[in-house]
């Protein structure tokens, strides 16, 4: 499990280890996945429409944000959500930048620009 390599790292170089296998090659990983249209099936039957929120982010990018404005913390990782329509699926997602902006630190919002680069490139590539 992610939690416990994470707290049996040693050190820094095992941490980075632990974090980039579980990141690969998109960047990112998911920390939870919370089924939202549940209680609408159990209501509605097994043909409501699905709601899926997921947490997703890169640790070294929290880190990184989190050192330039302490407040970042309350919006890391990211919510993506899935949610099925009349109309189809549609991707949600609020830009981070959008949310580290009033707390003025320039260096986290550019970081928090190049996550936001990285989840609109992977929403791009599971839309498609």
């Amino acid at each position: 499990m992610f939690t416990n390599d994470v707290a049996s790292a040693k050190s820094y170089a095992d941490l980075e280890k632990v974090i980039h296998a579980a990141t690969g090659a998109s960047g990112v990983m998911q920390f939870m996945r919370f089924d939202l249209g549940e209680i609408v099936r159990k209501e509605r039957g097994e043909n409501a429409p699905r709601s899926l929120r997921y947490l997703i982010g890169n640790p070294f990018i929290m880190k990184l944000m989190l050192e330039r404005s302490p407040d970042a913390g309350s919006y890391a990782p990211v919510t993506i959500l899935v949610d099925e329509r009349l109309d189809g699926v549609r991707l949600s997602y609020d830009r981070m930048a959008s949310f580290l902006a009033p707390y003025g630190s320039g260096e986290a919002l550019k970081v928090a620009r190049d996550l936001d680069a990285k989840i609109k490139t992977i929403l791009l590539n599971v839309a498609n």
